[in-house]
């Protein structure tokens, strides 16, 4: 699905940028674009990959960090927490940063 959707994507971007029909035809598809964007089953669609994404991520930190273990300089482990923390700001938020909506 990924895939498709690149391929439509970079198909509709070359076509725009390639395309002699003018800024009406552009409008005309900057248009349905957003109409596609905006349509509520591919919001869900997106929604839930980026929430699929982020779970995938989440086990992934944690099987390298079990992994890895004591392997990793202090420092580094220190520069990674005071950049989770700063970016926290009081949020609710993921290990990676992103909010959970």
């Amino acid at each position: 699905m990924r895939y498709k959707l690149t391929f439509v994507t970079g198909l509709a971007l070359g076509y725009v940028l390639g395309t002699r029909a003018g800024r009406e035809r552009y409008e005309q598809l900057k248009k349905s674009a957003r109409q596609v964007s905006q349509n509520p089953a591919v919001r869900n669609t997106a929604e839930s990959a980026a929430q699929q994404g982020r779970q995938f991520a989440g086990k992934a930190y944690h099987v390298v960090s079990e992994k890895v273990g004591e392997r990793v300089p202090e420092s580094v482990t220190q520069r990674v927490r005071s950049l989770r923390d700063r970016n926290t700001n009081g949020a609710a938020q993921d290990d990676w940063g992103t909010s959970n909506t």
